[in-house]
């Protein structure tokens, strides 16, 4: 068996695409694209990417197109394995603990979770992006498209047009904007599309400095475990989970009721708008010791952000030549996943995007708009369904672990104190098996004995490979 040349066919014409985003799905869609020696460009608006929340965790859902880009053995040097969590309500009694000490899971699955700085992997991406081909401080005022490509608007007033535009630009992505804009004016717009996004919860997030392992004897330990607090008597539930290099990286989220959801003003990550919130949650107590103040104080100041847990699912993800990956078209509140926490869910879904959409790319019949919408279609189609099932999985898991109302908590003890471990187990099992990788690149070896969902081959590698 060989690997096919980057160019492929010679007859094969490979389009120019045009990644509006600069966040960790639009650096995996350019490396992926790289690859199958397709030319890109990407855009971002800011002059430097600073990416949002403190530590994250990939799992089996996406690992496996890290280990077959060859990036896994780099983010395994900066993380270290997540193995459960702990619940616990407000006075420190412990109400349900999951993973710690079983690694049946990790037997059955191959993969850890691997917790990291989020910063530390955005570098790896970017590490494998050719600095001519993304360019920061360009702000997307329009878009446009026609029979023959697809052009961006920038502020500065440049232009640039390519074969495909991708928004991967996150939650109020300009080029959703941009397209649905268009598809309105046209009549082709969903309605559902038109509505907002509903904000359920506000989450106020940081992490420490290094902290002394004496003071915090669970720094010691050579896996984490993230420590949830169900709050009693108010709206508000807090984590802590310990992170690399000694840090702790700690969360409050409060449930809004439906007349402070009405009158809420939305508000970007960073440091204004913190400290009535920071006033409401200091002495909430932690188990891993101390309050949250605490751990507040040891948190550079600039570096605790606010922001609204808000879902929707876009109905429309492409138009012709214009496409959307990530938040641009599927906002999801993401909690716990199965039996392990779920930090950077959001970013797993949007890089699976980019690994299907990558896949659609590679098989391009040729480059005119009816075989490029077909090719976005067909990612649209092969995502959808797994996007809509976490979708529901995470707002059930929102009641469960965020949820104050009285039907939420009923919700929480039937599940917590109810459900046999195996239900939970098999979940967890099946929401894993989804690991898209790259068709048009050899498969990375499978790991685990748990079994792993097909996917869409790809025609054109299996004719090219001999």
């Amino acid at each position: 068996m060989t690997t096919p040349t980057p160019q492929g066919s010679p007859e094969h014409k490979k389009p120019h695409v045009l990644i509006v985003g600069a966040g960790l799905a639009g650096l995996l869609l350019g490396i992926l694209l790289d690859r199958q020696g397709v030319s890109y460009e990407i855009f971002e608006r800011s002059s430097k990417v600073k990416p949002l929340g403190a530590v994250m965790s990939l799992n089996a859902n996406v690992l496996p197109a890290i280990e077959q880009l060859g990036l896994l053995d780099a983010l395994k040097a900066v993380s270290f394995p997540s193995r459960g969590f702990h619940i616990y309500s407000s006075d420190m009694k412990l109400i349900s603990a999951v993973g710690s000490t079983d690694d049946t899971l990790l037997e059955k699955v191959g993969y850890d979770y691997q917790l990291f700085a989020r910063f530390k992997f955005y570098d790896i991406l970017l590490s494998h992006i050719a600095p001519e081909k993304i360019h920061f401080n360009k702000k997307i005022t329009s878009i446009s498209q026609d029979d023959k490509s697809a052009t961006i608007t920038c502020d500065d007033g440049t232009t640039y047009s390519g074969d495909i535009l991708v928004g991967a630009d996150g939650t109020y992505s300009a080029v959703r904007q941009g397209l649905y804009q268009q598809m309105q004016e046209e009549n082709l717009l969903p309605d559902s599309d038109t509505k907002s996004m509903s904000k359920g919860y506000i989450c106020l997030v940081g992490t420490t400095d290094p902290m002394d392992p004496e003071k915090y004897p669970v720094l010691k330990n050579d896996a984490s475990i993230l420590y949830q607090v169900i709050g009693e008597g108010t709206q508000y539930t807090w984590s802590a989970v310990i992170a690399p290099e000694n840090r702790i990286c700690w969360n409050a989220v409060l449930q809004l009721t439906a007349s402070q959801e009405d009158n809420i003003q939305n508000a970007e990550w960073g440091p204004e708008a913190n400290e009535s919130m920071i006033k409401e949650v200091r002495d909430f107590k932690v188990p891993i010791g101390g309050t949250l103040g605490d751990l507040i104080d040891s948190t550079p100041k600039e570096t605790i952000s606010r922001v609204f847990l808000e879902d929707k699912i876009f109905e429309t993800w492409s138009h012709n030549r214009v496409v959307l990956i990530g938040d641009a078209c599927h906002k999801v509140i993401y909690v716990l996943n199965g039996l392990l926490p779920s930090a950077g869910q959001g970013a797993v879904n949007a890089m699976q995007d980019s690994v299907i959409l990558a896949n659609c790319i590679y098989d391009l019949e040729s480059l005119s708009t009816k075989d490029i919408s077909a090719a976005l279609k067909d990612y649209r189609d092969q995502r959808f369904p797994y996007v809509i099932e976490q979708y529901e999985a995470s707002k059930l898991n929102a009641k469960i672990i965020y949820g104050q109302t009285f039907l939420d908590r009923l919700i929480r003890k039937v599940v917590l104190n109810y459900m046999p471990k195996s239900i939970q187990a098999k979940s967890a099992m099946k929401n894993l098996a989804y690991r898209p990788q790259a068709t048009f690149l050899p498969l990375a070896p499978k790991h685990g004995t748990s079994p792993v969902l097909p996917q869409k081959p790809s025609k054109r590698y299996q004719a090219i490979v001999v």
